[in-house]
């Protein structure tokens, strides 16, 4: 039997379960959480990988409805991270309403009964509106690599790291040194006997300064919640100025001076050196924080391969230099699908299309949530809704309050559905773009997973969060066609499907 809810939530993520939070707390009682996994926490469940932390400091990787005055490091870890997520969902009564095991098939729009359809591994759904939060960084990406299915030694992606996992005394690859990279590397090169680094693209790395908080200033914030509130005021405002360089790209001189310096520093060989140092404007590929990955290539039981792995044998790796290096178990840190957003693949809208469809490889939305042709579907952490320099907890937080303020919308209208207007799309997808013209993302000198296949960046707002936040929190009904009701929607089932 089909269990109907005034809104389904999909994905118990920080979008998620913020979403669900918020609901409760100003009276939409009416919802549920499917997730897929057994257990909530998204990105920060499924990545376990040694060194696993955040790279935005811990004062603004929280909601701002739940404080977090005990954060034991100044970046928390991965298992902090979760524990704090789950702890919200316990406090807030939000863990009860998590569907667990609901791999969500297809969400289809009903026009006729002006409801979502929602097919999952465990049972049917209807939903008036529907939250997509599946999250951005998702669906890991595995690189198609010549022989990579006949190696013979254990091959697994960072964000699938098995909980069995033993790689002390072996010769071990990485492939990639994007942000998981960086982590990995230092964190298991005292343990392993060799360890060999494919760097396609040098990164700008710059200094972590992290540190533990002491009991003392924990028990400090407790007790004294404004300045808990003013501390994160101030670490929220730095993250803005260390947000101007992205957009206008002429500051970024200033900063790659600060990071070869750190570079100069921790790296003595100049060969080494030259091969860490990139060619391109600092921000242009995503900035990465670490004080301990440059001491780690320099070990004796490191070496860093310039160029992809062109190929995989049953006991060996061969880089682009063509030189063989004997491994015993290979480590994928290559990111994930971001730009083609798989999740868009079940959805079908008004017309029948899917949203990977109407997408056509180049995500767009209108205030990064709403879809022309999709009523009632919000997604979260959906287009240009990323950031280089802060949290993107601020920005999810924005589309959380736009959702609401359109059910209120809907409510005090007795409207049946909202979608936005196909010009004020339009019109907002457009101004995204012009702004990020002359960005450091687009005019910085490199090829990013930013960017989609025609070379437009749909990830990431290219400005700061205030910005966003003004124009994304209030709903314009101008801005959206509202459908009236024609159909009654399905009585609520007495099982939960």
């Amino acid at each position: 039997m089909s269990s109907h809810h005034r809104v389904v939530i999909i994905g118990s993520g920080f979008s998620g379960i913020g979403a669900a939070i918020r609901l409760s707390q100003e009276g939409f009682d009416d919802w549920v959480v499917l997730e897929r996994a057994a257990d909530l926490g998204g990105v920060w469940r499924d990545n376990r990988y040694p060194g696993c932390a955040c790279d935005v400091e811990s004062r603004l990787f929280e909601l701002s409805f739940a404080p977090n005055p005990r954060w034991t490091r100044r970046y928390s870890s991965q298992e902090e991270i979760w524990r704090y997520l789950a702890d919200c969902a316990d406090r807030f009564g939000v863990r009860q309403r998590i569907r667990f095991g609901h791999d969500v098939q297809e969400a289809a729009w009903d026009g006729d009964a002006q409801v979502w359809r929602i097919r999952t591994s465990r049972g049917d759904f209807s939903a008036d509106v529907l939250f997509a939060a599946p999250g951005s960084l998702s669906e890991p990406r595995t690189p198609e690599i010549p022989g990579l299915e006949g190696f013979e030694g254990d091959v697994f992606h960072s964000a699938r790291w098995p909980d069995d996992a033993r790689l002390a005394g072996r010769r071990v690859a990485v492939v990639g040194t994007g942000a998981s990279a960086i982590q990995i590397v230092p964190s298991i090169q005292p343990e392993v006997e060799r360890l060999v680094v494919f760097q396609r693209t040098p990164a700008w790395v710059i200094p972590r300064h992290d540190r533990p908080v002491s009991d003392r200033m924990a028990d400090l914030l407790e007790r004294v919640p404004l300045l808990q509130r003013a501390l994160r005021a101030a670490v929220y405002l730095r993250h803005e100025v260390l947000g101007l360089p992205f957009r206008h790209p002429r500051l970024a001189a200033g900063v790659e001076r600060l990071v070869r310096r750190h570079l100069r520093h921790q790296v003595p060989d100049a060969e080494l050196r030259e091969r860490l140092t990139p060619d391109y404007r600092v921000g242009c590929k995503r900035i990465l924080l670490s004080d301990d990955y440059y001491p780690a290539l320099t070990s004796d039981n490191v070496t860093l391969v310039d160029g992809a792995l062109v190929e995989v044998r049953p006991r060996s790796v061969v880089g682009a230099d063509g030189a063989e290096h004997a491994v015993d178990a290979i480590i994928l840190a290559t990111g994930f699908h971001v730009t083609d957003f798989p999740f868009a693949r079940r959805v079908v809208g008004r017309e029948g299309r899917r949203l990977s469809e109407v997408w056509d490889g180049s995500p767009h939305a209108h205030l990064g949530t709403t879809v022309h042709g999709f009523p009632n579907l919000f997604v979260f952490q959906g287009p240009n809704t990323g950031l280089g320099h802060s949290s993107v907890l601020l920005m999810a937080e924005a589309q959380i309050e736009h959702a609401l303020n359109a059910l209120r919308h809907l409510r005090a209208a007795d409207a049946a559905a909202v979608e936005p207007r196909a010009d004020a799309q339009r019109a907002f997808v457009a101004e995204v773009d012009r702004r990020m013209e002359n960005t450091v993302w687009l005019r910085g000198g490199c090829r990013s997973w930013y960017l989609d296949d025609s070379g437009r960046n749909p990830t990431l707002w290219p400005g700061g969060i205030g910005s966003f936040r003004r124009r994304v929190e209030p709903f314009d009904p101008g801005e959206y066609i509202v459908h009236a009701r024609t159909a009654l929607a399905p009585a609520a089932a007495t099982t939960d499907g």
